[in-house]
């Protein structure tokens, strides 16, 4: 693993990092998903067979998320607890760019209303649905910054975490409410879309220094 840039945004570190998304300890990964949860190839093929039969197994149970849509499911063999099925659209579906933006915003809903203090991503659609990555870069970059600058807890639910872990991240005294998302972590290993990412957050860190 190896981290190439950081920039916080009220107190939330956003990182860009090359290396393996299984390998991640994030509270949650998220997996560029298909509409029908099935987990056969890419980034989706890599998580499933990580984190064993059961992530197909309760994907099963879920059946059908719309594009642009996201649903949770357990980690299985994963260091990561959780897994977050995110759909984004393929090339040339139609409206690519506003459903690739809502799967970045429902992603981090769902990580906040669940309580995630962590969370890692891949650059969702700019793989095998062919996405451009420039623009994949700066969707989701700006999604990421637009959610945080808002306020990142939204209609926070218990926290998932082990009663043990939940008191050192959720609000003392409130150890059945929301934990506060403080880091999402970008994984990514193609050279020419993290130069895009890196662009991307170099911008973001500069309106973030004010300069």
């Amino acid at each position: 693993m190896n981290i190439l840039k950081e920039v916080s945004i009220k107190g939330i570190k956003i990182s860009i990092i090359k290396g393996d998304l299984t390998e991640s300890g994030a509270d949650a990964i998220v997996n560029a998903a298909n509409s029908y949860l099935q987990h056969g190839g890419g980034v989706a093929g890599a998580i499933a067979r990580k984190g064993g039969p059961v992530i197909q197994e309760e994907s099963n149970a879920i059946g059908y998320v719309p594009v642009g849509q996201c649903a949770v499911t357990s980690g299985g063999k994963l260091k990561a607890r959780y897994v977050i099925h995110a759909v984004g659209p393929r090339w040339g579906e139609g409206d690519e760019r506003n459903k690739l933006r809502n799967a970045i915003r429902n992603v981090l809903s769902m990580a906040a209303s669940k309580g995630f203090r962590s969370i890692a991503m891949p650059a969702i659609s700019a793989g095998i649905f062919g996405f451009p990555k420039a623009e994949c870069a700066r969707i989701i970059i700006e999604e990421i910054a637009a959610f945080l600058k808002g306020g990142a807890i939204i209609s926070p639910s218990p926290c998932p975490l082990p009663r043990g872990e939940r008191e050192n991240v959720c609000p003392a005294g409130n150890l059945g409410g929301p934990c506060s998302l403080k880091e999402i972590s970008l994984y990514l290993f193609d050279e020419e879309i993290i130069a895009y990412f890196i662009k991307e957050m170099g911008l973001l860190e500069k309106e973030a220094n004010g300069l």
